[in-house]
């Protein structure tokens, strides 16, 4: 099967796709005028299967009964370090999903939820249909 046809991705590239539809529609409604200074530049979305060994969860860790869905490493002030950056886990959020469309809805979800948290807005503010 050519690896264009769409039954040949794999579970984990479906998901980056997912992920990457989710992160392109939480870009545009930033971009929309609403947050005129604040803006998503330099920030890395990334998706690891699972979270690592975390002994404590604080505000950047969006959680379902103590498990991690998604992270929020928020750049260093004051420093030309890391840029900010939001880790997917994919296997807790596939696992809580009942098919693609569920999927999809939950993964942007996280994302907007994280996004909201860089920018300290309520996540109603991106997505009014949260």
């Amino acid at each position: 099967m050519p690896t264009t046809v769409p039954m040949s991705r794999t579970r984990a590239q479906s998901f980056d796709d997912l992920v990457l539809e989710a992160v392109e529609a939480v870009e545009r409604s930033v971009s929309d005028g609403r947050f005129s200074d604040t803006r998503l530049e330099g920030v890395e979305f990334a998706v690891e299967d699972v979270p690592g060994e975390v002994t404590g969860y604080d505000t950047d860790v969006l959680e379902d009964r103590d498990v991690p869905l998604a992270r929020l490493l928020p750049a260093q002030s004051g420093s030309v370090g890391p840029k900010p950056r939001i880790i997917v886990y994919r296997r807790p959020l596939e696992l809580r999903a009942h098919g693609s469309e569920e999927l999809s809805a939950l993964i942007r979800s996280v994302v907007v939820e994280q996004v909201a948290n860089l920018l300290n807005v309520r996540p109603e503010e991106i997505d009014p249909d949260l």
